[in-house]
Formats: structure tokens, C-alpha cells, sequence
């Protein structure tokens, strides 16, 4: 019988580690599952902790459906892989070729109704649906974001309407 106390002992302090390390490093890849949101006079500014890998990740909102944004000013528009647009019900339109670091790629052009990040609500966003993207990470581009007041230090990305 001790024997089997011992087995039972080692394996839930195991299954305790794993949980409390992938809550870690989940924590670690994305700071920002709680986002930070300052209501101001005028509008919203939200407040993004950079990931261990220095990029931002944070919680947002297409049509009205959940979905995750890696912030990217590198993309011209938002950029929506094509298992989330079926999702979120985004249609398909003309087909074009882009430039993305894995080369060139050809996506359909989209329309967003709706982009919320934290208090921030734009309409009508220009997107495209990228077949080429494996993971379910949506990368908003300059499309939502250039009319944004963006401010970075230290880790720490500031957004806000001006």
C-alpha cells in the first residue's frame, strides 16, 4: 500500500508542475490575456506588455468574435488566416499577391465590419484572408493602427485614438 501512496504522490506533484509551468509559459507568450485599459475623456488607451519574445499579443475582436492579434506594423493590412475567417464568417474577395517575410503569397481581399482592441473600436477595416498562415493568430496590421496614437518603451506599447 505504500507503494502505491508513493506512485500517487510523484504523479500529482507532477501533474501539479506541468500545470503550474504551462500557466507560466503561457503567461510568459502572451502578458496580455487581462489587457489593460485606461478609459480617458475622450476615448480609450490600451496598454500591451511585449511577450518574452519582444513581440505584442493581446486579446481582440473581429465581427464581434474572439480572436488573438500579434501587432504588427510591418503588415499594411490586417491580416486574417483563413481558419479564423471562416470563423468569423469574413467573405472571400479578389485575389491578390502580397509581400510577407516568407515571400510572396496570394490572399483574397476582405472587409471588417468590426476591429476592437481593448476600448479601441474601428469600422469597416481593410483585411485580407491568408490560406498561408498555420496558426490561428491574427496579425493586425497598419490597416487598424495607423490611425492610432502609438507610443513604445521598455516593453511597453501605448494605444490610443488621438
Amino acid at each position: 500500500m505504500t507503494r502505491f501512496f508513493q506512485a500517487a504522490f510523484w504523479i500529482m506533484l507532477l501533474v501539479l508542475l506541468s500545470l503550474y509551468f504551462s500557466g507560466y509559459l503561457d503567461q510568459r507568450n502572451n502578458p496580455n490575456r487581462n489587457l489593460a485599459v485606461i478609459d480617458l475623456e475622450v476615448g480609450s488607451e490600451v496598454v500591451l506588455q511585449s511577450n518574452r519574445n519582444g513581440h505584442y499579443i493581446a486579446p481582440g475582436f473581429i465581427n464581434g468574435h474572439p480572436v488573438t492579434f500579434l501587432l504588427d506594423t510591418g503588415a499594411t493590412t490586417v491580416s486574417v488566416p483563413e481558419g479564423v475567417a471562416k470563423k468569423v464568417g469574413l467573405k472571400p474577395g479578389r485575389t491578390v499577391r502580397v509581400s510577407t517575410a516568407n515571400g510572396i503569397v496570394s490572399v483574397y481581399q476582405t472587409q471588417l465590419n468590426t476591429v476592437q482592441l481593448g476600448g479601441i473600436q474601428m469600422q469597416l477595416v481593410e483585411g485580407h484572408i491568408n490560406p498561408h498562415m498555420s496558426s490561428d493568430i491574427v496579425l493586425l496590421g497598419m490597416s487598424f493602427m495607423r490611425n492610432l496614437e502609438i507610443n513604445q518603451r521598455a516593453g511597453v506599447l501605448v494605444l490610443k485614438l488621438p
